[in-house]
């Protein structure tokens, strides 16, 4: 257990909750207790797909949530009213349920593979880039704009990088690692035989070496070569890659 050293009690969106600062004795140097090591490839279809080929799905709680938010805003009356403050408030308990949804699953998804994964190797996400918009400019306007801020939507309503924050720091508290590699042609490279051509990703799903035939779920690929990278990266040492053609 541990000594309490303080307490806060809060009110958001109607809801009461109660939080602990404890003070506890730790390991100076916990082992963690797999030994398993693991690679993970994010994605929207799916949440992630690690390198055994296991699918975690999360849950686009925005996808869920946003028709009754948007029919709840549909409600609204007159600014101020009385109903008026009902519905405002009734938006924001959903937007609130919307949020604890998805902090609910990240927290279930991240202590599984926490638990079972000594080290777990994910990709340099950069959501800030990724989720861009897509509106250019007016000199360079953007293509396929809606496609892409629907993209933008389940990329950022993922939570992919508070999943990583929460591994993250499970790992430490388990003495295990977490390993974030470079993802540049994860998906285009056999982890086979180590043939890199854009030609191997036949689909968005399937992976298919043109040099040994090698075939395979296309995020299952880039899983694996990431914990491949992960590899090297604790050896110190960069393995031949092919160059793309």
């Amino acid at each position: 257990m541990g000594t309490v050293k303080s307490c806060t009690l809060g009110r958001d969106s109607g809801h009461w909750h109660i939080s602990f600062q404890m003070e506890i004795e730790v390991a100076e140097s916990p082992r963690h207790p797999a030994t398993s090591t693991v690679g993970l490839d994010m994605g929207v279809a799916h949440f992630a797909v690690d390198s055994n080929g296991t699918s975690y799905a999360g849950r686009n709680s925005f996808r869920q949530l946003e028709q009754r938010i948007a029919a709840a805003q549909r409600r609204l009356k007159r600014k101020f009213s009385q109903n008026w403050k009902k519905q405002k408030a009734r938006i924001t308990r959903l937007h609130q349920k919307a949020a604890n949804v998805r902090r609910d699953t990240l927290h279930k998804l991240s202590t599984a593979i926490s638990n079972n994964h000594a080290m777990v190797a994910v990709e340099e996400l950069r959501v800030r880039n990724m989720s861009a918009s897509a509106k250019g400019t007016l000199a360079a306007q953007g293509k396929q704009v809606k496609q892409k801020a629907g993209l933008n939507k389940a990329i950022l309503d993922q939570g992919w990088f508070e999943f990583r924050r929460q591994l993250s720091y499970k790992q430490t508290w388990r003495g295990g690692l977490l390993i974030a590699v470079p993802a540049h042609h994860t998906s285009q490279t056999c982890p086979e035989c180590g043939h890199v051509h854009a030609d191997n990703r036949k689909t968005r799903a399937q992976f298919a070496c043109l040099a040994c035939d090698n075939t395979a779920h296309a995020d299952v690929v880039g899983a694996r070569n990431m914990l491949a990278r992960a590899h090297e990266q604790l050896s110190g040492q960069d393995l031949p890659v092919a160059p793309v053609k």
